[in-house]
């Protein structure tokens, strides 16, 4: 099945996502240079480190049975150039493999952003933005930390056994019976340990999130936690989250604690000499090539004692990037659609035969009406009724279960997906503003706007004023989510933004429900001036928005119950007079309406 997302990324990197092995392969791989680079000094670097107990062994036989009068220093000299080189070769190495590990954290991190940006509005109302955050951060930090040192190391392993054996073979290949019995043993005894830490490691990441999870909705939420006064419960809620994340390190120092090869690898060593004294009684092996075979074997200890640590981190790093690629492959229920329609919109919509469903939940059911180019429509109803739904349908934040929406005649599945929004603006009553300067907030949907464009948008919705009477104007810095504004700001510059992006049709969902009565005759002005020449969709109570509309839709549990004006849904629609019945000193007589 192709998958499916909202935006792509051009020319983007073809990672392979068919397991969590091959994604991390074709991440390395990106960097192969350094790569093939890191590998090979790594063996340069093992083949010089090994070489060392060889000429020690040499220097001990040249001890007991001397040469030449300089053998010892040149040995000596020897051993001093193959250390030097282990050490630069180890440092250029392990440079390279640092490289790859962060632009490996820095790609995954990127790729994990473009796609979260690519998932449906379906898909993020299904997410906890706490768990979405570790993924983003501490999963894909582990994804380094696996890279290097935890895949170097493992690498070094691999060298580190194989070389000495090898030099242990050219020295005595009888010697090698006991190493080789250990690298089984060793192998086994590793294979076993992976197997027991995997769900551990695993189980701390998911945790991991859930703590996180739980930490973003009260910090989020923390004006209600305040005003409820729930911070103990809310603080033995995250004790519980911590207890169970430290268990599970607890449980990951157990199999740690029980980890064999160390033991396996003193047994091994105590054997090899006790096989090396044997021979030597035996006259086949001499004092120098048991030196020799004694300092190979210690240089096993290493590579056996580190593994606790790397296959910990390299099972850490697994899990991070299966918990990584799980949200990358979600697929979204919608598709950019990219080369559809692109044509400038006229802004006519029609809803044919329309339902949407929410899981199980039918918010939407049949819904049909038409609305000609820079035509209003105001859709009211009671709370829950579907109206927040119906025009989140027409910029396909979400798409239809049954039915269709033509805008120009074509339908909105049809058309280029950044085609479509670009030429749509919408307002909502909960305003999220950027933590950037009001400037930027207001030249959000359009990011090339000149100051002067700006200004003038501000002009148009009211907020010149109150954004001159900060310190810094319109280069001042609003809090995450604006919360240093009031709600009847953020909505005067989310009407500037709208005004700005000079939308084809508009969208007004409740938009003006904070902006207080002495400036909402201002706005209001603003917003006619907006319309002129757009199609609208006003979803509001507030009869002098209602009353601008060229019709107006009555839902009622999902379904249209009646449309008309003002004045005849006042005549005909016992729902419409309800939902109005606080404006009754507002309205006129529904005798008076009936006679006239």
């Amino acid at each position: 099945m192709t998958r499916k997302s909202e935006f792509v990324v051009q020319g983007a990197y073809p990672y392979d996502r068919r397991s969590v092995p091959r994604w991390i392969i074709s991440h390395l791989w990106r960097y192969r240079g350094f790569l093939l680079t890191a590998l090979t000094l790594f063996l340069a670097s093992h083949l010089a480190y090994s070489m060392a107990p060889v000429l020690i062994g040499r220097a001990a036989e040249e001890i007991l049975h001397p040469t030449t009068p300089n053998a010892l220093r040149n040995l000596a000299l020897g051993i001093l150039a193959v250390l030097v080189f282990d050490g630069f070769a180890m440092l250029l190495g392990s440079y390279s493999v640092e490289v790859i590990a962060k632009h490996f954290e820095a790609d995954a991190r990127e790729e994990l952003y473009a796609s979260l940006l690519g998932k449906s509005q379906t898909f993020h109302d299904r997410q906890r933005v706490g768990d979405l955050m570790a993924r983003a951060t501490d999963d894909v930090g582990n994804l380094s930390s696996m890279t290097m040192p935890g895949l170097s190391l493992i690498t070094e392993t691999g060298f580190a056994i194989v070389v000495p054996l090898s030099y242990i073979a050219s020295i005595s290949p009888e010697m090698l019976l006991v190493p080789l019995g250990f690298i089984f043993t060793y192998v086994i005894a590793v294979r076993r340990y992976t197997q027991q830490l995997n769900p551990v490691t695993q189980a701390q990441r998911a945790q991991f999130g859930r703590m996180n999870s739980g930490l973003e909705e009260t910090i989020s939420g923390i004006e209600v936690v305040k005003a409820s006064a729930q911070e103990p419960f809310e603080r033995g809620k995250f004790y519980d989250n911590a207890r169970r994340y430290r268990e599970l390190f607890v449980e990951q120092g157990k199999i740690e604690a029980r980890y064999l090869p160390l033991l396996l690898f003193g047994i091994a060593l105590g054997l090899t000499f006790l096989h090396a004294m044997l021979l030597y009684q035996q006259g086949r092996l001499t004092i120098a090539e048991i030196i020799a075979i004694m300092g190979l074997m210690n240089v096993l200890r290493f590579p056996t004692f580190i593994s606790i640590f790397t296959f910990s981190l390299v099972q850490m790093g697994l899990a991070s990037a299966a918990r990584i690629l799980n949200i990358i492959d979600a697929e979204s229920e919608l598709d950019e659609n990219q080369g559809g329609y692109q044509e400038p919109m006229r802004g006519d919509i029609v809803f044919d035969s329309v339902t949407f469903r929410y899981g199980d939940t039918t918010v939407l059911e049949g819904v049909s009406f038409q609305l000609r180019a820079g035509q209003t429509v105001a859709v009211v109803g009671q709370t829950g009724s579907g109206k927040s739904t119906l025009a989140q349908l027409v910029n396909r934040t979400y798409d239809t279960t049954e039915g269709k929406i033509l805008i120009d005649g074509v339908d909105v599945r049809a058309w280029d997906l950044n085609a479509l929004r670009s030429q749509i603006s919408k307002i909502e009553q909960d305003i999220f503003l950027f933590s950037r300067s009001l400037a930027d907030n207001i030249a959000f949907g359009a990011p090339g706007a000149s100051r002067a464009q700006i200004e003038q948008a501000a002009h148009e919705a009211q907020a010149h004023e109150f954004i001159h009477s900060f310190a810094e104007g319109y280069d001042t810095v609003v809090g995450e989510r604006g919360v240093t504004l009031s709600g009847g700001q953020r909505q005067r510059i989310a009407l500037a933004r709208a005004f700005l992006s000079d939308p084809r049709i508009l969208i007004l969902d409740d938009s003006t429900s904070a902006i207080d009565s002495a400036t909402e005759d201002e706005i209001q002005r603003a917003i006619q001036r907006a319309r002129q020449g757009r199609t609208t969709l006003l979803i509001t109570h507030r009869l002098s928005q209602i009353r601008w509309a060229d019709t107006i839709l009555v839902l009622e549990r999902g379904r249209v119950v009646a449309s008309g004006s003002h004045e005849e849904l006042l005549r005909h629609s016992p729902l419409y007079r309800r939902i109005f019945a606080r404006y009754e000193v507002e309205l006129p007589p529904l005798e008076a309406i009936q006679s006239g």
